[in-house]
């Protein structure tokens, strides 16, 4: 974070100062809420969470070279007492935001949010200081704390937006005010809490509302392939920048493809110039999130040579996303565990098919959650897709939700033993571990809550022995 005293802290978050012997001393390392992140010169949120309260770790924190606890009442260590620390730690990087030199760009939408920060990220930082959301910490704490730990020689700030409803995009648009504002898509992810497809429009939308003018330079970035998305357009007073392989986006892919391994390759079109780009991520659905990413680069003014290389450079840098690892006897695990939306879950498969020509392909799919009244559908498709694209054999694993997706691939005519339904992830690595050859290729999602993580652990933990771990 840049440099500021207690005092000017407590000013700004509207805090009183308990036990700070001198309110001059000044924070200078980044603001946390882990315990365990605490480092010289830290500012400690203290959060009151289901299982754990952060004002209990008062004293260790500061014993660990925290200057002070941001907090909802007296923990007889230095503090700055709030009425709500959450509002507290809005209120602080709103302030730290409005004092950087940096360009803010944010960005949201249905899938593929983390994996194209992660690019845009690895993009801009070829040409100046990034700070960037790590993982997928989108939310009201996890943004502003992101945004807490760029400091004076920050050039860019990418922050991901993610929504529960309406009005969440406009509160941390409000918090951390961008320049530059991207939406990726419009799908079914969180149907069920939204409602349907222009519920979720509505709230992604909610960030090109936030956008400067294009006369102070505000530019908002939006997918020419999505027409909910490109609707969005009406919405804002930015300059608009379409990419997609619409042959109408400013920024868009030809002659795309994929190499052998299922990594994609194609010609990157801006309106700068054109350059070929092969990418190191596995899945056609990586061309559009790298078009996005270009598109970004190209509006704060990186040529499309240098974008191309810097894209054909970047590596996965949130774990559990596509995540390829080839075991000693030449079985290949990809790890996507993450979360699953039947979007992310569709491309996914794509990108299992890709990799698996001429190879065994195995799916370990899970239930997508919060997808409401469309969830019997949703996962009847998966399965039916997953026979549409060959592949070797689906393994469903878990309840009722698990169940729709090996009744759609037996539906689709997968009747023999290319489908089967197991209880739970333990059940998926004892079959896979008596049924794998060497050479062959296996996909793991779900959504998160599933913590179909432990079945790729265990497959690429090696032998026969061990459990997955109980969670």
């Amino acid at each position: 974070m840049i440099a500021l005293s207690l005092a000017e802290i407590a000013e700004v978050v509207g805090g009183q100062t308990h036990d700070i012997p001198d309110p001059s001393v000044q924070v200078t390392g980044p603001v946390v809420r882990d315990s365990r992140e605490v480092e010289p010169g830290t500012l400690f949120a203290a959060f009151v969470g289901e299982r754990v309260d952060g004002h209990d770790f008062a004293e260790k924190v500061v014993a660990a070279g925290a200057v002070a606890v941001l907090a909802s009442r007296p923990v007889g260590v230095p503090a700055i007492v709030v009425a709500d620390v959450q509002t507290a730690l809005g209120a602080l990087a709103r302030h730290v935001v409005r004092r950087l030199g940096a360009t803010l760009v944010a960005l949201t939408g249905s899938a593929g949010k983390t994996s194209t920060k992660d690019l845009i990220a690895q993009v801009l930082r070829s040409k100046a200081p990034t700070v960037f959301t790590p993982g997928s910490l989108n939310n009201e704490i996890g943004l502003p704390l992101t945004a807490l730990s760029a400091t004076e020689e920050t050039r860019f700030l990418v922050l991901e937006m993610g929504a529960r409803g309406i009005g969440h995009i406009r509160y941390l648009a409000d918090l951390t005010p961008p320049r530059i504002g991207l939406v990726l898509n419009v799908g079914t992810a969180h149907i069920g809490e939204f409602g349907g497809r222009e519920q979720i429009a509505q709230a992604k939308g909610e960030l090109v509302e936030s956008l400067p003018a294009a006369a102070e330079g505000g530019a908002a970035i939006l997918n020419a392939d999505d027409p909910l998305v490109r609707a969005m357009a009406s919405r804002t007073k930015a300059k608009v920048i379409l990419f997609g392989e619409s042959g109408e986006a400013d920024v868009r892919a030809e002659n795309v493809r994929l190499t052998d391994s299922g990594q994609p390759s194609f010609m990157l079109h801006t309106p700068s110039g054109c350059s070929d780009v092969t990418m190191r991520l596995y899945g056609e659905h990586h061309v559009s999130n790298a078009l996005a990413a270009a598109a970004v680069a190209h509006e704060l003014g990186m040529s499309a040579e240098e974008i191309a290389t810097a894209l054909s450079e970047a590596g996965s840098l949130s774990r559990w996303r596509m995540e390829v690892t080839e075991r000693p006897d030449g079985v290949t695990v990809v790890n996507d565990a993450y979360n699953a939306n039947p979007e992310s879950m569709r491309a996914a498969l794509r990108a299992l098919a890709a990799m698996g020509k001429g190879r065994r392909t195995w799916a370990v799919l899970g239930k997508m959650a919060e997808l409401g009244d469309e969830a019997l559908a949703e996962h009847d498709a998966v399965g039916r897709l997953a026979v549409r694209l060959n592949v070797s054999k689906l393994v469903a694993v878990g309840g009722r939700e698990a169940s729709w997706l090996q009744l759609g691939a037996y539906n689709e005519g997968s009747w023999g033993e290319e489908s089967v339904h197991v209880s739970d992830a333990q059940a998926a690595v004892d079959l896979l571990r008596s049924e794998l050859r060497p050479g062959d290729v296996v996909l793991v999602k779900a959504s998160r809550s599933v913590g179909l993580e432990s079945v790729a652990e265990a497959l690429l933990a090696g032998g026969t022995e061990g459990e997955v771990a109980a969670r």
